[in-house]
């Protein structure tokens, strides 16, 4: 796909050198993810090139966009430490807390934990704005540490207490909690289709460390079935997620994540959704082939997505300085309105709802005006899928009123109940939801303040203010009640809110029609189709 600047960017251009650069490293980006290697080539290239022109100019030492580029170099460089010693050098972004943020996750993806602490330590050291996030991540970086060091000493611990699970005060993902839900589990998931216990470690001709994200045309051996890695698809601290074809058929992708140590929930999480979630429902939530258990590693064999992440939809505006027209913005709200529905409603929290878990779906066929408010029809392939569950909760495995501590990995995403050390449930997936809103309409996480009303009352609302020719009382409307709900009256909230944002698009056919015509655009934007 080529990137052509609209006429009306030439000023943008002239101000803002960096933008160019920005939309063909997109461009790079996205030849990268769909395996064309000539892409991958010269996205290193563009990156470098793009650094070593920038590097010096003081006008983009504390511009986050040009921070990104310089992480991408980072992670696709074998001497990533030369790189951030350079940076430290040339001090870019030095007093943002982004900075020691991504690079010490980057660091615990690599297991490089004692460099990560260290790296938060740097950061708030120098006191890195703002100061607040940055302790925030390396709390949860340390309760992440904890639970590791936890899972390691369960498995070489032989009959240990399980933890009885207690009517209140309950953390979910808790290596505790987990060992004795998989104890309770194990009988009925050993049954599962798909699933397949190997006990021994993994004895392939390549190894399974020795994957990085770099990695194309490695071959790996799984029940049977040869895999060929074609690429990384995602990574996070406690797995990688990488794009493969089966026994080398380009015509036969899937998703395989690697996990160490074995993790089976996650295919217990998509085995419970075969079974609680509607047929014509199901293609929102992905799908799980199999998993093959060994001592040392889990492997998950799932659908593959090709269409890019909400988030990559997000990100395709910020590189221009633009937010997700209002319009789009209304029909995700609705498609992830709509997902927390029927998961809730069967007793499912997913429990890690951010962008980068929801991957776009396309119709196969032309979108038209029915079908839109029912999904049905073309409507039924188009929208949203919601994927990776190893922070998934069953809510019928605990006691029926049972509510909820812990933290969720990813900061930005902490819901208010988190934030104020208080109980929470179905919270942790309707404030992700509320972020989401938030990154696409203002290209920025939210922060919430607390307002106190007239009756000396409370609630919980947005920093950033709504742009005046948006639809304000709509979406005054969704985050003042999603984000002062309760879990009794859970279900009507979202019910309501959905129907709202549905009968909105459907008063005017003038709005059918620009979705269709902005859904088309981004499908050729991110796909290059």
């Amino acid at each position: 796909m080529a990137v052509i600047l609209p006429n009306s960017d030439e000023d943008a251009v002239t101000h803002d050198p960096l933008l160019p650069w920005l939309l063909l490293i997109k461009k790079a980006l996205d030849e990268w993810s769909s395996a064309n290697h000539d892409g991958a080539r010269d996205l290193d290239k563009l990156l470098s090139d793009c650094i070593n022109t920038f590097k010096h100019h003081s006008r983009y030492k504390n511009d986050i966009r040009f921070l990104k580029i310089w992480l991408l170099y980072l992670e696709g460089n074998k001497d990533f430490e030369k790189v951030f010693r350079e940076m430290e050098e040339i001090e870019i972004c030095i007093g943002h807390s982004l900075l020691y943020q991504w690079y010490a996750l980057f660091l615990e993806a690599k297991g490089k934990w004692e460099d990560a602490h260290l790296v938060y330590q740097i950061g708030i050291s120098r006191k890195a704005e703002p100061l607040d996030k940055l302790k925030e991540a390396q709390s949860l970086f340390i309760d992440r540490m904890s639970e590791r060091l936890n899972a390691s000493s369960l498995q070489e611990v032989d009959g240990s207490e399980p933890v009885q699970l207690a009517e209140s005060d309950i953390c979910p993902w808790s290596s505790s909690t987990v060992k004795e839900l998989l104890n309770k589990i194990n009988p009925r998931m050993t049954k599962f289709d798909g699933y397949h216990q190997i006990n021994k470690v993994y004895s392939g001709k390549v190894a399974l460390s020795s994957l990085t994200k770099t990695s194309r045309n490695k071959m790996i051996e799984i029940g049977g079935k040869k895999y060929q890695i074609k690429g990384c698809a995602g990574q996070g601290g406690f797995g990688t997620v990488f794009k493969a074809y089966v026994n080398s058929n380009p015509d036969e992708v899937v998703a395989i994540k690697i996990q160490k140590p074995a993790f089976p929930w996650e295919f217990y999480m998509y085995r419970l959704l075969d079974h609680r979630i509607s047929d014509k429902e199901r293609s929102s939530f992905g799908y799980a082939h199999r998993i093959h258990l060994y001592d040392d590693y889990s492997i998950l064999v799932c659908d593959y997505l090709s269409q890019g992440t909400l988030q990559d939809a997000i990100n395709s505006y910020v590189v221009t300085g633009k937010s997700m027209e209002e319009v789009l913005t209304i029909y995700y709200t609705i498609e992830m309105l709509c997902i927390l529905e029927s998961l809730h409603d069967v007793g499912i929290i997913h429990g890690d709802f951010k962008p980068d878990n929801l991957l776009i779906r396309y119709s196969r066929d032309e979108l038209t005006e029915h079908g839109f408010r029912d999904r049905s029809g073309p409507w039924q392939d188009q929208g949203l899928c919601l994927v990776d569950w190893g922070r998934g909760i069953d809510l019928r495995l605990f006691p029926e009123n049972a509510e909820f501590k812990g933290e969720c990995r990813t900061s930005g995403f902490r819901c208010i109940e988190m934030q104020e050390k208080k109980p929470w449930k179905f919270q942790v997936d309707t404030y992700g939801l509320c972020v989401i809103v938030h990154m696409m309409l203002h290209n920025s996480y939210m922060e919430v303040q607390k307002k106190e009303l007239p009756d000396g009352g409370f609630i919980y609302l947005p920093k950033t203010s709504f742009k005046r020719y948006w639809n304000v009382e709509l979406w005054k409307s969704l985050f003042t009640k999603l984000l002062n709900s309760s879990p009794g009256n859970h279900k009507e909230v979202l019910q309501s809110l959905r129907k709202t944002f549905q009968d909105y698009m459907c008063s005017n056919p003038q709005l059918l029609k620009k979705l269709k015509e902005l859904l088309a655009k981004q499908r050729a934007s991110l796909c290059g189709a």
